[in-house]
């Protein structure tokens, strides 16, 4: 029996290559070499940039909704507008996926798109793949939530109250003068109350430790999204948009579900805020 010819065709050809590529980039060892990149000024952009995702929610369905009421150009130039500090490991990524777009173009397996657009697209994946490592780290707090405090907690925000109170509880029982023990059973009784300062600074502390913890969720959701096949799918969605010479429709879902995750958060802690 004899061996069936590889099919010939640009798209399976295509497939092929985009396969290579994602395997080579974020299997195991290609996302420990892309996030070596991290250890640097990365975790001082960090934190920044966990600031500036409610600006981003802002702009980007903004460049859509420009261009369908006939402001192109507004459209645009609010889509070319850079929210987030650009990282180490997002200009790698994005380097590493332009130039494999202009192998692609060369084979003739992609359109010769202008380095604008190149670029431009080059640039929505990395944030793309960014809003899912700020998933991950968001799954990471709710089950830590869950886990340490029987709660639902699916953000820092929410995090922050249960996490002060025990550190709070946890230095006074220590201070207590009669000794842990007596200081177990008097807090027991009446829990101390916790300061706004004391939310405040737990908060900010657990806010950086996210935005690190964030910067490096890559090296569990690099490997998971390979064996799953969504970066090949989301590979090959940016090919196609390419080929049409069309701009992205709206936020990504990956976005939405992270700033879905942020709005839940403050929304879920207002809440309980409001009940106590």
């Amino acid at each position: 029996m004899g061996l069936t010819p590889a099919d010939p065709r640009p798209m399976t050809r295509r497939e092929t290559e985009v396969r290579r590529f994602v395997r080579a980039r974020y299997g195991p060892r290609g996302t420990l070499a892309l996030h070596r990149h991290a250890l640097g000024l990365d975790l001082l952009r960090a934190p920044v940039n966990v600031m500036l995702s409610p600006l981003f929610l802002l702009t980007r369905p903004g460049a859509p909704l420009l261009r369908r009421i006939g402001l192109p150009r507004a459209g645009d130039w609010l889509g070319r507008r850079q929210v987030f500090l650009k990282s180490d490991v997002a200009r790698r990524i994005e380097a590493d996926t332009a130039r494999f777009i202009d192998a692609l173009a060369a084979k003739g397996l992609a359109t010769q798109a202008g380095p604008a657009a190149v670029a431009r697209a080059a640039s929505d994946y990395a944030e793309t793949r960014n809003a899912v490592a700020e998933i991950t780290t968001s799954a990471l707090v709710l089950a830590s939530g869950l886990l340490l405090f029987h709660r639902a907690t699916p953000g820092v925000i929410s995090l922050a109250g249960p996490v002060a109170q025990l550190r709070a509880q946890t230095r006074a029982i220590e201070d207590f003068a009669l000794g842990n023990w007596a200081g177990r059973m008097w807090y027991g009784a009446f829990p101390r109350e916790l300061s706004s300062l004391d939310l405040v600074l737990t908060g900010v502390a657990l806010a950086m430790l996210g935005s690190v913890l964030t910067t490096f969720a890559g090296l569990v959701a690099d490997p998971v999204q390979l064996w799953t096949g969504t970066h090949k799918r989301r590979l090959l969605r940016l090919l196609r948009r390419l080929d049409r010479a069309e701009h992205p429709a709206g936020l990504a879902r990956e976005h939405v579900l992270a700033r879905l995750g942020d709005l839940s958060d403050a929304a879920l802690s207002l809440w309980r805020n409001l009940r106590s």
